[in-house]
C-alpha cells in the first residue's frame, strides 16, 4: 500500500481537497449544525461554530499523518460536505467509508461523484483492497449513494455509531472490493 493521505481529487464538477480553517463558516451553516443532515449521523449538529472551528483544527493537524483520508467536498468554490475514509487498516487493506452533504445538494448526484472519485483513490493510488461502510436502516438514501458506487448490499447488523460507541443501531452494511487485486 502506497500510505498517500487527502490528496486533491477532481470530477466533472467537484473539487475534493483538504479542510482548511476557513472552511468553519461554510461548514457549520452547510451541515455541521443541520438536525437534518446529521439526524443519523453518529454526532450531533455543533450549535456553535466554535465547536466547528475546533474539529477544523484537529483536521488540519491530522493531514500530518499519512493515514488520515479525509476530504471536503467543494462545489464552485464552496465546502458543501465530507467524505472520509475512516480506520484504515494497512494489513487488512481496507477502511471504512463515510461521508456528509448539505441537505441544498440532496439527490443531485453530488455524493455519488464524490465518493466514487474517493473509492477509486483508495483503489488505484493507495491500493485498498475493500471498502466498507453501513448507513442507519432509516435512512435509506445513505444506501443509495452506497450502490450507485458500486458497492454491494452484505446484510443488515446491530452496529455502534463511531462517535457513539454506546448506542447500536441497526445498519444495513455495503462493500466494495478493489477489481485490481487478487
Amino acid at each position: 500500500m502506497q500510505r498517500r493521505g487527502t490528496v486533491t481529487l477532481y470530477t466533472d464538477r467537484l473539487i475534493l481537497r483538504r479542510f482548511v480553517i476557513e472552511d468553519a463558516e461554510d461548514m457549520f451553516n452547510n451541515w455541521a449544525n443541520d438536525p437534518e443532515v446529521t439526524k443519523f449521523l453518529s454526532w450531533e449538529p455543533h450549535g456553535d461554530i466554535e465547536i466547528t472551528k475546533k474539529l477544523l483544527s484537529q483536521w488540519v493537524k491530522s493531514y500530518d499523518n499519512p493515514d488520515t483520508y479525509n476530504w471536503a467536498v467543494v462545489l464552485n468554490d464552496t465546502p458543501i460536505g465530507s467524505v472520509s475514509l475512516l480506520h484504515p487498516d494497512n494489513d487488512k487493506r481496507e477502511a471504512e467509508g463515510g461521508y456528509c452533504l448539505s441537505r441544498d445538494y440532496w439527490g443531485k448526484e453530488i455524493m455519488p461523484e464524490a465518493f466514487s472519485a474517493v473509492i477509486k483513490y483508495a483503489f488505484e493510488e493507495v491500493g485498498f483492497r475493500r471498502i466498507y461502510a453501513k448507513h442507519n436502516v432509516q435512512n435509506p438514501n445513505s444506501g443509495k449513494v452506497m450502490l450507485k458506487c458500486g458497492m454491494k448490499y452484505i446484510g443488515t447488523k446491530n452496529a455502534p455509531l463511531a462517535l457513539k460507541p454506546d448506542k447500536i443501531v441497526m445498519c444495513d452494511c455495503y462493500e466494495i472490493i478493489n477489481p485490481y487485486t487478487i
